[in-house]
């Protein structure tokens, strides 16, 4: 059996494991870099308008129309 094959294959599967574990790593970030900006987005947004409208009003729908 030939050596430097065999070490040749080894080398490439560590390789492609390390090629992998940095792929994954930067996924990782970027997915996180994301999440930020969208809690920023979220906190950014204006509250909606508080409406006052009377105790009697929009208590009742009427579901037999």
């Amino acid at each position: 059996m030939d050596t430097t094959a065999v070490a040749s294959a080894v080398s490439a599967l560590a390789s492609g494991r390390t090629g992998d574990a940095v792929g994954t790593l930067v996924l990782k970030k970027a997915l996180e870099a994301q999440a930020q900006n969208a809690a920023q987005l979220i906190a950014a947004l204006p509250q909606p308008p508080q409406y006052d409208n009377p105790p009697h009003l929009g208590g009742g729908v009427d579901v037999f129309a």
